[in-house]
């Protein structure tokens, strides 16, 4: 791992990464706030020997990358929320004929052409309904420009490894925000994992292979969903991933994921210095949801508190894992408006004060044993 940090813009940080991770198949169409990741692959790529271009429409784009991956290449795509959701029927024709691919959707406010502002309301679109059918697909959300950079590999290894798209999913914030980063080294193209499903020719040598989703016979279909949902299980069971702030004693546990968790992260300091046990879990994957992780804070934990850029939506996947074993609450700010610390503290304050929480900010037992 090289150690040379540069200042990268966020987009620009999940482009060079991509190429590091051995994308050499770009295919986008511009829309803020995302554009800076497809010009930046408009100039890099040519010079990796890889193919750049610009669709006539986000819906070629994301079928150009079907055709990409069923021949067994990394390919990419990136847009930001509408133009995401003209791409949802190409990503469902992926994920029915089981191709491996990474879809970067950089979150505008919405619905509709909304605004250009930071929003994290495609939470509901990228972990339930990115297109039609029985399917889900892995989801990265990444709360640092670094964690972008790694996500890229993350994301890639993760789609050849289950035949499957993988989102990663940022915001506004992230994307036009500069941070030193410290980019991977460079993956040797000799170390990828081989595709023998892969539509690439086969001289005579192996049957041909078929990339496709249309099963005509429904005993087919069924058998097909059927064994893409026990991979689905694995992944459930292996790739969860989140982070977890000062929650050994957390009474009040707050719950979000990226540009959220930075504002409450800094939140929860604030509690802590005022006598508020609050910790922090930050999902890394939205999808599966790191179930597991939260699990660990349910011996101490009076209450949750999801806290997003939208009127509500992971919060529902919070209320499942926590099963009512404590109150799950909301606090979002939507529009394209990014909630502060303080509004953020000011519910932890409230909840603190009507559940009469308080008191040792330390993680030592309080001294009142029978």
């Amino acid at each position: 791992m090289a150690t040379n940090k540069v200042l990268m813009k966020g987009n620009e940080a999940l482009a060079e990464a991509a190429l590091r991770a051995g994308c050499r198949f770009f295919f986008g169409y511009p829309i803020t706030p995302q554009t800076e990741l497809a010009a930046y692959m408009s100039k890099r790529l040519p010079k990796e020997g890889g193919t750049y271009l610009q669709a006539e429409s986000e819906v070629a784009a994301i079928n150009m990358v079907y055709g990409a991956a069923a021949a067994g290449a990394r390919a990419m795509t990136s847009s930001s929320s509408p133009g995401i959701s003209l791409k949802g029927e190409g990503v469902s024709y992926i994920a029915g004929a089981d191709l491996p691919c990474v879809i970067i959707n950089v979150q505008r406010g919405g619905p509709g052409l909304g605004s250009i502002q930071p929003s994290q309301s495609d939470y509901w679109q990228a972990t339930r309904a990115l297109g039609h059918g029985d399917f889900f697909m892995p989801v990265f959300a990444p709360s640092t420009v670094q964690e972008m950079a790694n996500c890229v590999y993350d994301a890639f290894n993760v789609a050849d490894k289950y035949r499957t798209p993988v989102m990663i999913l940022a915001d506004g914030m992230l994307g036009q925000m500069m941070e030193p980063v410290v980019m991977p080294e460079p993956i040797d193209p000799a170390t990828l994992p081989e595709k023998p499903w892969a539509t690439c020719g086969h001289g005579g040598e192996r049957f041909h292979n078929v990339a496709n989703s249309l099963y005509l016979v429904a005993s087919k279909l069924e058998e097909k969903n059927v064994e893409r949902f026990k991979r689905y299980e694995i992944i459930k069971a292996t790739e969860q991933r989140a982070e977890t702030f000062l929650c050994e004693d957390a009474e009040i546990v707050l719950v979000a994921f990226g540009a959220s968790a930075r504002i409450a992260h800094s939140a929860v300091v604030t509690a802590r210095e005022k006598g508020i046990r609050a910790g922090l879990v930050r999902p890394i994957t939205l999808w599966p949801f790191p179930v597991d992780t939260l699990a660990t804070t349910f011996d101490t934990a009076r209450a949750y508190l999801s806290v997003e850029m939208n009127m509500g939506q992971m919060v529902d996947d919070v209320r499942l894992a926590v099963n009512g074993r404590a109150p799950v609450e909301f606090f979002g700010r939507t529009g394209g408006i990014i909630p502060t610390p303080a509004e953020v503290l000011a519910q932890i304050e409230r909840i603190a004060a009507e559940k009469g929480l308080g008191g040792c900010c330390c993680t030592c037992k309080n001294s009142d044993e029978a």
